[in-house]
């Protein structure tokens, strides 16, 4: 097997096994700008951040995580902590984020579309993302896109963009997301031309 690396595309023949080769560092090369991409070979984890349990003490509510979320954090942040930038981004960043589930009766790459939702599993990631020192905060990611799959080789594969302020002005010029200056009429064909 040819691996390709994911951020220049050249191929490593002596190495083999790995079709997301950025799960080794050896297989793809430091990227040009401040982004990073990763591969997270393991079973991603199912349970979510919002499967926070609810006891009462003394009449009041208490929130706690149950075994099953503190043992999926915990595997989250061991394999994030070995990707850890070495300074925390601290502007504007788009996250990409491919879950790759093992193939259970489906075809491998084929859009997984049953639970969890996307959100809901993004938020775990993000926050274990923050503890790890990804960011300081989880609000600084601006633009997000997730996919689920099935895969044969499961994993997350995760990148991060610092945002370009210039290029997004540029896309949506003086009004912003297609949206007139007086905040009313949408300026739909501006925009599409």
């Amino acid at each position: 097997m040819v691996n390709e690396c994911y951020n220049c595309g050249a191929y490593d023949s002596d190495r083999e096994g790995c079709t997301m080769p950025s799960c080794d560092k050896f297989y793809a090369c430091p990227l040009e700008d401040s982004s990073l991409q990763f591969f997270l070979p393991m079973i991603p984890p199912t349970v979510t951040a919002q499967e926070h349990k609810v006891s009462v003490r003394n009449g009041k509510p208490v929130f706690y995580d149950p075994p099953e979320l503190k043992e999926a954090r915990a595997k989250l942040t061991a394999h994030l902590a070995k990707h850890k930038p070495d300074k925390p981004y601290t502007c504007g960043v788009r996250l990409i984020t491919r879950w790759c589930f093992p193939v259970e009766g489906h075809a491998d790459g084929e859009y997984r579309t049953t639970k969890p939702d996307t959100d809901n599993l993004q938020k775990l990631l993000k926050d274990c993302m923050t503890a790890v020192g990804f960011w300081k905060d989880d609000a600084l990611v601006a633009s997000e896109l997730c996919e689920k799959f099935w895969a044969q080789i499961p994993g997350i594969f995760v990148r991060i963009e610092v945002l370009d302020s210039v290029e997004l002005c540029a896309a949506f010029p003086a009004g912003g997301a297609g949206i007139s200056p007086d905040g009313e009429t949408a300026r739909t064909q501006e925009v599409l031309e």
